[in-house]
């Protein structure tokens, strides 16, 4: 198939070069001309502005915007209203805020544009072990798009299958699923990122925990030194505890086990705040996810080992450059 990628950053670069490498074809534009020739070099069709971009997809179209959550976002997608035709499709693959996703599909239905939200999760390995999509959208748009989707996705692996699975949808196995109407995917998305803010932590304060056994408050019989990439690689093989969090983490501390490379001030994107909010509007108890968010708030003024691996992990699945200040 055919498609448009807006944003060629550390996600929208990888999303086209992935589609590409299976034989679709992409036409991408980026506000960096460079971006755009690199993408170029690798087989994409370069576009000049929005208008060149449309100009060079075949109807129906299908545009891609991969840009950070916020003004940035609205503006190009309205701006790329403006110069698509009745019954084109714009996706969001950001981290939109869901209720701006519905009230977007409304607005763009009036001008007989389809909308698709996508919840991403891949960071910078997306390109070798695929995305992870919760779709939103009608049902009729999302199965004409599915050849996009299912080569984005991981695929079924080496993961060992769910008993039990057999009459489900099996997209769900290939790591990507139709999570509802506009919106829901983003939503899903964003409770994801809330359930990663805990899991995070969780591994942050288990090994601050290991990395202070040796403070001298605590009696010297009692004081242990312990190599905190040696735990971290044993919990990965057969640990009820391991995950690839845990392997990025393992990567982490093998390169630099102070992980003195990082300050510990660790930023937080917005999907953690949406996710406390759903709680609130839900009355539903979070207590874990609360708590971690409000962790990465005080990070900011005092930093920990802790902060330390979380900021390491930031960086090693998503690319995440530690930002300074509030």
């Amino acid at each position: 198939m055919q498609l448009g990628v807006i944003g060629l950053g550390r996600m929208g670069g990888n999303i086209a070069r992935r589609l590409m490498k299976a034989g679709h074809s992409c036409v991408v534009f980026d506000q960096n001309p460079a971006a755009v020739t690199d993408l170029a070099s690798a087989g994409a069709v370069g576009a000049a502005n929005l208008g060149d971009l449309v100009a060079k997809l075949d109807a129906p179209r299908a545009v891609w915007v991969m840009l950070p959550a916020g003004e940035i976002t609205e503006s190009t997608i309205a701006a790329l209203a403006a110069v698509l035709s009745p019954g084109d499709t714009i996706i969001d693959g950001g981290n939109t805020f869901y209720k701006d996703d519905i009230r977007r599909a409304a607005s763009l239905r009036e001008k007989s544009l389809h909308y698709i939200d996508v919840g991403t999760s891949g960071g910078v390995w997306g390109l070798d072990r695929g995305y992870c999509m919760m779709i939103g959208g009608d049902k009729e748009t999302v199965d004409r798009l599915d050849p996009i989707f299912d080569t984005l996705a991981p695929g079924i692996g080496d993961i060992p299958r769910t008993p039990g699975r057999e009459t489900f949808d099996s997209r769900a196995e290939r790591g990507y699923i139709h999570a509802g109407p506009a919106g829901s995917g983003h939503f899903v998305k964003m409770v994801h990122n809330g359930i990663e803010y805990g899991l995070m932590q969780a591994y942050a304060e288990g090994f601050d925990i290991l990395q202070n056994k040796d403070s001298t408050e605590l009696p010297e019989n009692e004081r242990f030194t312990f190599n905190l990439a040696d735990i971290a690689e044993v919990w990965r093989r057969g640990s009820v505890v391991s995950s690839w969090l845990l392997d990025l983490s393992a990567m982490a501390l093998a390169e630099n086990p102070s992980l003195s490379n990082f300050t510990g001030s660790v930023a937080d994107s917005g999907e953690g705040r949406w996710t406390v909010n759903a709680a609130v509007e839900e009355a539903v108890s979070a207590e874990v996810l609360t708590a971690a968010l409000f962790a990465r708030f005080r990070s900011r003024q005092q930093h920990t080992f802790g902060e330390r691996m979380l900021s390491a992990m930031r960086f090693k699945f998503g690319g995440h450059i530690e930002q300074h200040g509030n």
